[in-house]
């Protein structure tokens, strides 16, 4: 009964805090989330990255692991938008994951797009090499 709120006590601001509480979800479950497709000569991912521009994500190959990261920064108030009373502002944020590929993929062979909130990922494979024969002498 001690949580119970008095009509009241219950102002208006008390209202919108309650409408614009950030939900909060577990960061594996809620970004990024990723197919990932095997070929002979290839691997191939789509991952979902959407609200970001092209030029705020980052991919990068190092020690076998493909990185993707992106970062929105909340841009600076204009005129028009200092005369609004905002409530909160929660559009800055930035996301990461990376991907085991390995050390035998063709790093300069590497291709992305982004279309639709989707980034497309191709890493080819590398071709396996063919050793010569070795002929062992018998004494």
């Amino acid at each position: 009964m001690k949580d119970m709120i008095e009509k009241d006590d219950y102002t208006l601001e008390d209202a919108l805090s309650d409408l614009f509480r950030p939900v909060y979800f577990d960061h594996k479950q809620g970004s990024m989330k990723t197919d990932i497709k095997e070929d002979d000569d290839k691997y191939e991912l789509d991952v979902d990255m959407p609200g970001f521009a092209k030029d705020e994500i980052n991919v990068s190959l190092d020690n076998g692991y493909l990185n993707v990261s992106a970062k929105k920064v909340q841009k600076q108030e204009n005129a028009d938008e200092k005369k609004h009373n905002f409530i909160r502002r929660e559009r800055s944020y930035a996301c990461q994951r990376s991907y085991y590929v390995g050390d035998k993929v063709e790093k300069d062979g590497v291709k992305a797009k982004y279309e639709n909130g989707v980034l497309n990922l191709i890493v080819p494979k590398q071709k396996p090499k063919e050793l010569p024969e070795h002929k062992i002498h018998i004494d």
